[in-house]
């Protein structure tokens, strides 16, 4: 069994036995349809962005570069989180779910509640952010 630091229970890897303690059931089931309806709305997104239906009757002269280049950045945007609320999900499937992928902390139920998608604590965002 792990050895018990801060009230928490480490492995022998310094990671969580049990990422999901500090979320109630409740919380899991918010965050749980909050991420499906995530994920649907950015599937939603990326099919209208490739059917593009509002401009397919539009003549190719007045389609600009400029409206392609934002289109291609949103489609981009949205397949990006497309793929952190899944990666969430199947966290959340597996167990692992509310743990700083960096310090393997937990991260803070109202950060999840607000970014449930999150990957880092926001100690650790911010470090991330400021190396950029």
């Amino acid at each position: 069994m792990g050895e018990v630091v801060n009230n928490q229970i480490i492995g022998d890897r310094d990671t969580l036995l049990s990422p999901l303690s500090s979320l109630s059931p409740e919380d899991l089931a918010v965050l749980r349809d909050n991420l499906h309806e995530q994920r649907l709305f950015r599937e939603e997104q990326l099919r209208q962005i490739a059917t593009d239906p509002s401009r397919a009757d539009e003549p190719i002269e007045r389609r600009s570069a400029a409206r392609t280049e934002v289109r291609v950045k949103l489609a981009a945007s949205a397949r990006m989180v497309l793929a952190d609320v899944e990666a969430a999900l199947e966290r959340m499937a597996e167990g692992r779910y509310g743990v700083c992928h960096l310090c393997r902390r937990p991260i803070d139920r109202e950060r999840l509640m607000i970014v449930p998608q999150a990957r880092y604590c926001a100690r650790c965002q911010q470090v991330r952010e400021a190396g950029r």
